[in-house]
């Protein structure tokens, strides 16, 4: 890790990772075991993040020294539109749940991961923090990025009153290895590997694609936001948010296309333009972190190729955990 100085030494810490089972939880575990620290985490039958009274005990029992918030209800458009309630309450929960007991717990430093999804969705492009608030939110994904939103203004709010090491980062789109590829409920990657894997298993001459396919989008390998999330938690302590991206996009017209090639689908690609686009564009920009000494480093199609290869290696659970056809 290289840029800025070491101000929080993970050395003989004991880190709490929240969400510590899903695809960004599980990549910081993985970057967390070349740190000498003791790494905690429960099962979610054993800690139900939404119930404030055992985030509290469960806190006061496991005395962390830092914490990752990287735990939350997440999906893409459908999931978002269908689930409403869901998406708010879920994530409000967690977030308000963890950081105050890790202020009630003295935790020395917290790390709350957001998404790009709180920005206006028409705010000017690149996105920078000052955006925040400045507008609208994109209708189909406001309850989650509301919830994003409280989360980072209440890190700002224990920094400010109680002088908490609290940051907060923002990620683009993330997609690798652990994600869920649920055939109606997942993010647009996750979603068109598995659409495109189960068309060239079965012969589709061709595969649809919600939307018109001109949005563009920016995408992140989990493992280079695994890096970025303990390099912040080491060397940054400030107030402001951080942005954490490639810096580049793409249309998703474009994408489809290069999932559709390192998966090995040959058939037509079509796009139903009377489901949503949502956002028009989303991409952060990163000068920020990258000036603090981090950037991503995984090539797109090299990071497609890696989840992929991790789709393949969990098909047949992914298949059994579903049990229904897939669709995007």
């Amino acid at each position: 890790m290289s840029g800025s100085p070491v101000i929080f030494d993970l050395r003989g810490k004991r880190v709490f990772i929240t969400g510590h089972a899903g695809m960004v939880g599980s990549a910081i575990v993985r970057r967390l075991e070349r740190e000498d620290c003791d790494i905690v985490f429960a099962a979610r039958r054993d800690l139900d993040l939404r119930q404030s009274d055992e985030v509290d005990r469960y806190m006061a029992q496991a005395k962390p020294d830092a914490v990752f918030v990287a735990a939350g209800k997440v999906g893409g458009i459908r999931a978002n539109s269908m689930f409403p309630a869901d998406f708010i309450a879920d994530n409000l929960a967690i977030g308000f749940n963890t950081i105050r007991a890790a202020h009630r717990c003295g935790v020395k430093k917290l790390v709350y991961l957001g998404s790009s999804c709180i920005y206006p969705r028409l705010a000017p492009q690149p996105m920078t923090p000052e955006m925040l608030l400045s507008g609208p939110l994109e209708p189909t994904n406001q309850w989650y990025a509301v919830a994003k939103i409280a989360g980072i203004k209440l890190c700002e709010a224990y920094r400010l009153q109680h002088g908490a090491d609290f940051v907060s980062v923002m990620p683009t789109n993330i997609y690798g290895p652990g994600d869920n590829y649920h055939p109606e409920n997942s993010h647009v990657p996750a979603a068109l590997v598995r659409r495109f894997h189960e068309a060239k298993v079965n012969g589709d001459a061709g595969v649809t694609v919600w939307g018109t396919g001109a949005p563009r989008r920016e995408f992140l390998a989990v493992d280079d936001l695994a890096e970025a999330c303990v390099f912040v938690m080491k060397c940054y302590s400030d107030l402001p948010f951080l942005n954490i991206g490639t810096g580049e996009d793409l249309t998703i017209a474009d994408f489809a296309r290069l999932v559709a090639d390192v998966v090995g689908y040959e058939g037509k690609i079509d796009f139903d333009t009377t489901r949503p686009d949502g956002t028009p564009r989303k991409l952060l920009d990163v000068s920020r972190i990258n000036a603090l000494g981090w950037r991503a480093t995984t090539p797109l199609r090299e990071g497609l190729q890696h989840m992929y290869a991790d789709f393949q290696l969990r098909y047949s659970a992914i298949r059994a955990a579903t049990d229904k056809p897939s669709s995007l």
